[in-house]
């Protein structure tokens, strides 16, 4: 396993793979996830949930058929968290950490992480290495710190930068 990387009691292993169950029990409530189930709709309403602008929706929808893989968690049919990696099995950005205001603070957040995470080691072959990155929004940087992430400058890597374009 990844170092720092959390465990959780919903995982199964099997001959040292990891596998996820598709509920989680928060509360009084389970939460359904469904791999590979975004859509525009429910990223755009994710999004709005935590006040973060969004994009058209034809970038959307071209930037959603493009992940490599995502998660969203329901509340019966209500989507009410999301997660996705984009990239190509090497270098790899999880993007789009977002839990509906109602739910934060239950764990929902870990539970993404836990099983994008599980996704990618799944996916690394025996001897061989990804790269995951990402970009913490301003104030969430020690979440992720719990899955060892480190912040960069750091000394084995140079800043993190990134451009946005306008048009």
């Amino acid at each position: 396993m990844m170092a720092g990387y959390l465990t959780n009691m919903s995982d199964i292993i099997y001959n040292g793979i990891r596998k996820t169950n598709r509920f989680l029990n928060i509360g009084k409530n389970f939460m359904e996830f469904k791999e590979n189930a975004l859509t525009e709709e429910i990223y755009r309403k994710l999004r709005s949930s935590v006040e973060w602008m969004n994009f058209s929706t034809e970038q959307i929808k071209q930037g959603l058929s493009r992940s490599l893989y995502s998660l969203v968690a329901y509340d019966v049919e209500k989507p009410i968290g999301m997660g996705r990696i984009v990239g190509d099995g090497i270098y790899n950005t999880i993007c789009d950490i977002v839990i509906d205001p109602a739910y934060q603070g239950r764990g929902l957040g870990t539970e993404i992480m836990n099983r994008l995470l599980a996704y990618l080691e799944n996916q690394t072959p025996e001897n061989g290495r990804v790269s995951v990155q990402l970009i913490a929004e301003k104030g969430k940087e020690t979440f992720y710190k719990k899955f060892g992430f480190q912040s960069v400058p750091n000394e084995s890597s140079g800043s993190g930068m990134r451009m946005i374009i306008r048009k």
